[in-house]
């Protein structure tokens, strides 16, 4: 494997607290329950869609409320960090030799701040996928460009919606239980890895190398 590509919410960015915030905030005005941190942790084992109908969340709506909160996301950047270990893992990747990429439905410009706030300097391209179900062509059209089999790269990311995404072009997916789906979500779409705790992607993948 020579990419790993991550997704960022959820994976490399603790942005739960921030993005429970603008959920709230925009709740009244597209007629949608509020959610709590026992909420999230109480549907970690229902797909999007059917977390949407228990609060009912306007679907169709997205492409009007998604840049609202990823516009607050901005706004509010200094309360988001990286995930506890996250930063030496990114580092020790990129010293390994692989090129580090970022893969996400959130804004460019927010990922590109955080990672600036985080001193983070080891990750070589960020790709932004502008529908949320829409990672699939972004891959795709990544490996195109870069004239590369799916077999090089690695995406890293905690959402069922990734690896379904990741299914569909052929590209391996590792899982990572400390974000948003739970792995019962998971585990039906076959994941090539399952990660604990960030060290463990460093080590699978130095691990893996040495055995081919």
């Amino acid at each position: 494997m020579k990419y790993i590509i991550f997704d960022f919410d959820g994976t490399l960015a603790d942005s739960r607290d921030v993005f429970i915030a603008a959920w709230n905030l925009f709740a009244p005005k597209y007629r949608y329950d509020p959610i709590d941190i026992e909420g999230v942790i109480a549907t970690k084992h229902m797909s999007l869609t059917k977390r949407a109908k228990v609060y009912h969340f306007p679907m169709h709506k997205l492409p009007v409320i998604m840049p609202k909160v990823y516009r607050y996301f901005q706004e509010n950047i200094k309360d988001v960090k990286l995930f506890e270990g996250i930063k030496d893992v990114l580092n020790k990747l990129a010293e390994e030799g692989y090129t580090v990429v970022v893969l996400s439905s959130n804004a460019k410009e927010n990922i590109e701040l955080l990672l600036k706030q985080e001193g983070v300097n080891s990750v070589s391209e960020v790709l932004t996928s502008s529908k949320i179900f829409g990672k699939d062509i972004v891959l795709r059209k990544f490996m195109k460009l870069k004239q590369v089999d799916p077999d090089v790269l690695l995406y890293v990311g905690d959402e069922l919606r990734d690896i379904i995404a990741c299914n569909k072009v052929n590209v391996p997916f590792m899982w990572v239980s400390w974000g948003i789906d739970g792995f019962d979500l998971i585990e039906k779409e076959n994941p090539k890895y399952v990660v604990h705790k960030p060290e463990e992607i460093v080590d699978v993948l130095i691990t893996q190398r040495n055995l081919s």
